[in-house]
């Protein structure tokens, strides 16, 4: 088998590594949140055997739902695949690789998230149309500090191709000891925790009304349809990890997708998701859901931390 033949299938194993991976590191996540509130808590594998009950389940649609309604799952779980087709996992080389990266990736989440506010509000659903607007709300503060943040991390680095970039990171060890560093790290941070809907942005296990936001857009959904939104944001959680450690914590991710160092590099990548996801849950325990005219304070600080990033990277 030839060279490019070889890494070509690489590039497609790790998308499905991670597409795989994702309901798991829901599930740490969940069990951890289980064991800090001192109860047994599901198996780590229940967002599996949920999935398998949602596909084989048959749906129930809303006599007021468009096609709109319809075709929505499969718009956000395919543009969700198309930005992990764009991301490095276990080795840096990706399937889609092109400068200009980092900007179609936020508009990937901006799409997947647009479709799924019209299909909240499509069935004439208070509930659905409510989280809708919630969502979009926090979506216009998230989305320009999200596009802010990922300009601190390509600045430096003079490159918008994710491939390169990580490539880059892996290369300067010295990115350690430069506050930029830091405060990019704080600053993405915040934003997973904002694009993933935990705590103390949302509360993803809660359906109570005066809560739920990403949730809201999701009740009338059922079957299949369901388990693809579910499945969606999920692989977007598990995403927002990936590439908080292709910016921040790179080393370890393979360079060249040879042999044993191949399998090190998927075992530390693992490693490093669990401990991601542990730590997410440890945060969620840490604070209580914040007051909703708050979240732009919090998006604040991550577009300052961002901006300072910025400055500070051309003053040193």
């Amino acid at each position: 088998m030839k060279a490019d033949e070889m890494y070509v299938i690489l590039e497609i194993v790790q998308i499905i590594f991670l597409i795989a991976v994702a309901p798991l590191i829901q599930g740490v996540v969940k069990k951890t949140k289980a064991l800090l509130q001192g109860r047994r808590g599901p198996s780590i594998w229940q967002p599996y055997y949920d999935l398998r009950k949602y596909m084989l389940k048959d749906e129930v649609v809303s006599v007021h739902a468009s096609w709109l309604f319809l075709i929505t799952p499969y718009v956000v779980f395919a543009s969700t695949i198309a930005v992990v087709a764009m991301i490095p996992v276990f080795m840096t080389d990706t399937l889609l690789s092109f400068t200009g990266q980092l900007v179609l990736v936020v508009y990937l989440f901006g799409m997947a998230r647009f479709f799924t506010a019209l299909s909240g509000i499509d069935t004439g659903s208070s509930f659905g149309a409510m989280g809708s607007s919630r969502d979009m709300f926090v979506s216009g503060l998230a989305e320009p500090v999200l596009f802010v943040t990922l300009l601190a991390v390509a600045l430096p680095l003079k490159t918008t191709n994710v491939t390169l970039l990580t490539n880059r990171v892996i290369a300067n060890h010295a990115l350690l000891l430069s506050p930029t560093f830091y405060l990019v790290f704080l600053a993405f941070f915040i934003l997973v925790v904002t694009e993933t809907g935990r705590i103390p942005v949302d509360n993803p296990d809660t359906h109570l009304e005066l809560t739920m936001i990403h949730e809201g857009m999701l009740l009338e959904y059922s079957g299949r349809r369901l388990g693809l939104m579910m499945w969606s944001a999920w692989i977007k959680q598990t995403l927002m990890f990936t590439l908080l450690i292709d910016f921040c914590g790179p080393w370890g991710i393979s360079r060249d997708g040879h042999g044993w160092i191949l399998i090190a590099s998927l075992a530390f990548l693992f490693l490093k998701l669990i401990i991601l996801a542990i730590v997410v849950a440890f945060v969620e325990m840490s604070y209580a859901k914040i007051r909703f005219f708050r979240i732009p304070r919090l998006l604040s600080a991550a577009f300052a931390l961002s901006m300072i990033a910025i400055v500070t990277e051309y003053l040193l």
